[in-house]
């Protein structure tokens, strides 16, 4: 496992320039060393004209964005951070299931780095946005909708925890790729991996017309180990509600079984979703 900065290598740009046409379509991969943000270069690249498929790595972000203005730093050379422009077709009511979506396809390809080693706590979502390795966050997600004058777009910023030790995780329910596989993990392998499956399982949701977030809610509560847990939902106000979350509608909303009925919960509208006991 790597211990030390000189055993954490930069990401590998000549690679990621190779590599980018085999990512499907049209991906441009801009690569900094540096930068406090990814989502607000990526944010401001799209309010300039930047075209659907841009991505802004940084291979040391010193000053992350997560939900509720949540930020995070981590050691350079230990995470995979990026922001993906992408300009929809699909009407922005559908929108909302942006994030899920990508926490999804950020699921489906580390379930694949995972492979068949034995031993390793399984993969899965955590409604809305974080993807976890047992209990223990490894990635998160973060959607903007940015104003342009194309018309609106997304931004799609990424976190994944790859080479942090225990002794550097922001939380005790952090975890990495490294802790979890107890090997060294490619960091431009991860991210190239990444950003395939995001591309791949975003065209598909494209493409599904009215279908679309239908298809898209069986195949993300598969995976999302939220669903058939007993669950507390804060809200903003204040108030608490604690049931057993049922599903995922066809607007991406958590469906929680509490007091004899029902009830759904959008993404933007609470402010922590934790299993109980």
């Amino acid at each position: 496992m790597t211990s030390d900065r000189a055993a954490r290598p930069p990401l590998d740009k000549t690679r990621l320039k190779q590599a980018n046409p085999e990512l499907v379509p049209d991906l441009t991969v801009e690569v900094a060393d540096e930068l406090p943000s990814t989502n607000a270069v990526a944010a401001a690249r799209a309010r300039e004209g930047a075209p659907d498929g841009l991505v802004v790595v940084a291979d040391h972000q010193r000053a992350g964005r997560g939900r509720l203005d949540r930020t995070w730093e981590s050691p350079a050379g230990t995470s995979v951070t990026f922001s993906l422009l992408l300009r929809p077709t699909a009407p922005t009511r559908s929108w909302p299931w942006i994030p899920l979506l990508t926490g999804y396809a950020v699921d489906k390809a580390l379930k694949a780095l995972w492979g068949t080693e034995a031993g390793v706590p399984a993969v899965g979502v955590k409604w809305p946005n974080d993807v976890l390795i047992g209990e223990r966050k490894v990635a998160g997600i973060l959607v903007e909708r940015i104003d342009t004058p194309d018309g609106p777009a997304a931004v799609v910023g990424v976190g994944i925890n790859v080479g942090l030790r225990e002794d550097e995780l922001p939380v005790p329910h952090a975890t990495s790729l490294e802790i979890e596989l107890a090997r060294p993990v490619d960091r431009t392998d991860v991210l190239v991996d990444v950003l395939s499956a995001i591309r791949e399982a975003f065209d598909a949701w494209e493409a599904g017309g009215e279908s679309r977030n239908a298809r898209l809610a069986e195949s993300y509560a598969a995976a999302c180990v939220t669903v058939g847990r007993t669950v507390r939902v804060d809200l903003p106000d204040g108030s608490v509600l604690v049931g057993v979350a049922t599903g995922i509608d066809a607007d991406g909303q958590l469906l929680v079984d509490a007091d004899g009925g029902v009830r759904a919960v959008a993404a933007g509208d609470v402010v922590h979703v934790r299993a109980v006991g």
